[in-house]
């Protein structure tokens, strides 16, 4: 058994849960967390009151030493997550994802730790997904332009000929191109943990997170996933609105299954060093997502399609999991419609 285990987020929808799935292993479990305002006001009664509790900023060297004293492995979860508000969370978003990180890993350096290292990252580090022209084969989307999505052209055209893209499964070796402020954050902590793997010989494993949903998830916020907004309009009486055109393919992928890619690579006889998707393998529109919940919560609503835009929005992004399946020995296997009648059921979290 693995024990201490630390989990920094661990208070946090993703965090809690990797929390409850190493404890039901028998693994001892330490939970950092410094309680954002954004996403927490005090310890959240659903946490495990076995998990060792430290309330404190990661950013913070003795907090941070703190944290890893003794440990056997790390699952680094703490940052701050979605989109934001504006250009004016940039250094909130740099401080807590990747001065965070650096001051994580450098005291895991000085402590002389040799276990594992798991990262949470997300498939916002891809940008736009992969495409297919049938002219010239796989091409690289560029940024849709503002005046195509004012007109409500919304998918991106072959850079060459200008013909449609048919989307694909983005795979773990796709080019890297973060298009939001926290999209570059998790590609800048990927580096981070890397260069600390090089250094030091510790194993780390980076896991990209698609859409994450389930039980626990915030209320609507800037900082909230699109599963825990339309639920969040659901609650109040309104309905999901959706943007763009609702056609946008994304993989949802539930927490428990999240919860469990982080068990699996931190417990593998061997250790596994690379980046893993982390989806479900079958991915589904927006618009269909929002019909999914409305059933469940108010069959007689029906989601509107805004035809809004936010800029830092991709059109398709949806997860190869082939590399988690064969070499992480992880595959999902929480069924979609089931998942969405639980989030629906689910209590809100303020």
């Amino acid at each position: 058994m693995l024990g201490p285990v630390l989990v920094t987020g661990g208070a946090g929808f993703i965090g809690s849960h990797i929390v409850d799935a190493l404890l039901e292993q028998g693994h001892e479990v330490r939970v950092l967390d410094t309680l954002l305002a954004s996403a927490h006001r005090e310890r959240p009664d659903y946490l495990d009151q076995r998990a060792e509790w430290i309330e404190g900023d990661l950013r913070d060297a003795q907090v941070a030493a703190r944290a890893v004293a003794g440990v056997s492995a790390v699952s680094h979860q703490a940052a701050m997550v979605g989109l934001g508000t504006d250009i004016g969370d940039i250094a909130d978003y740099v401080g807590h994802n990747d001065l965070g990180t650096a001051i994580l890993l450098r005291a895991l350096a000085a402590a002389g730790f040799d276990g594992r290292l798991v990262l949470a990252s997300s498939m916002v580090v891809y940008g736009e997904g992969l495409y297919a022209c049938a002219e010239h084969g796989v091409v690289h989307a560029p940024p849709r332009r503002p005046g195509d999505l004012d007109a409500g052209r919304f998918e991106p055209r072959c850079p060459a000929c200008g013909a449609a893209l048919e989307p694909q499964p983005v795979p773990e070796d796709a080019p890297l191109d973060p298009r939001s402020v926290y999209a570059a954050t998790k590609v800048a902590q990927e580096h981070l943990c890397a260069s600390f793997a090089r250094e030091t010989g510790v194993p780390f494993t980076a896991l990209r997170y698609h859409n994450v949903y389930g039980p626990r998830m915030p209320r609507d916020t800037p900082y909230a996933g699109v599963a825990s907004i339309f639920r969040s309009a659901l609650a109040s009486g309104g309905v999901p609105r959706v943007f763009e055109d609702g056609a946008q393919l994304r993989d949802f992928v539930h927490v428990r299954d999240v919860a469990r890619a982080n068990t699996v690579a931190l417990t593998t006889p061997e250790p596994v060093q690379r980046a893993y998707n982390v989806g479900s393998g079958s991915p589904r529109s927006i618009l269909d997502m929002a019909r999914a919940i409305t059933r469940a919560v108010a069959p007689e609503r029906e989601p509107v399609v805004t035809g809004e835009w936010r800029g830092g929005d991709v059109r398709h992004v949806f997860a190869s999991v082939a590399a988690a399946a064969d070499r992480l020995g992880f595959r999902a296997v929480e069924e979609f419609d089931a998942g969405m009648r639980e989030l629906a059921a689910a209590p809100l979290r303020a």
